[in-house]
């Protein structure tokens, strides 16, 4: 039997190897995680394509109500700065027509000469400087000044020289 025993021990040796082996595989392969299908991997492209469309879509319309609204204020401060261009210039105009209007008037009078005579205006303001042949003149001067449209005030400079 001793014999017997011997040999059997090699064959059990052997058996429990391989059984610990075939365990040891068995463990292995569980612990695997599956490949994913064809289909499972097109599923999850699908699903990220549909994620990003919709973040696009959400940019997209943010980009444009940000666009809209720096259009309509691009818009409001055009306007605002073409009505004080206007205004400038409406003021300019007004200007020149009553300096235009006053050295008319100086024109008309036989005592004054309008070449000697200058006539600023700024803002309805206006400057007389130059020389005038009288008080008189010099005085009717300033009322041909005030009685010109838009004129807001005369600062009268002339200095009566003797002829």
């Amino acid at each position: 039997m001793n014999s017997q025993n011997l040999m059997d021990r090699p064959a059990h040796r052997i058996a429990s190897i391989l059984a610990v082996s075939a365990l040891a595989l068995g463990l292995a392969a569980c612990g695997k995680t599956e490949e994913p299908t064809v289909g499972q991997r097109l599923d999850s492209a699908v699903e990220k394509t549909e994620h990003a469309a919709a973040d696009a879509r959400v940019k997209a319309e943010s980009a444009m109500q940000s666009a809209e609204t720096k259009m309509e204020q691009g818009a409001a401060n055009a306007e605002a700065t073409a009505k004080d261009a206007a205004n400038t210039a409406k003021g300019a105009i007004d200007d020149a027509t009553i300096t235009a209007q006053v050295n008319a008037g100086l024109a008309k009078d036989p005592d004054l000469s309008a070449l000697k005579i200058n006539v600023d205006t700024v803002n309805g303001k206006v400057t007389l400087n130059g020389p005038a042949p009288s008080t008189v003149a010099r005085d009717r001067a300033e009322t041909i000044a005030k009685s010109v449209t838009g004129v807001t005030s005369v600062n009268n400079q002339l200095v009566v020289t003797a002829s």
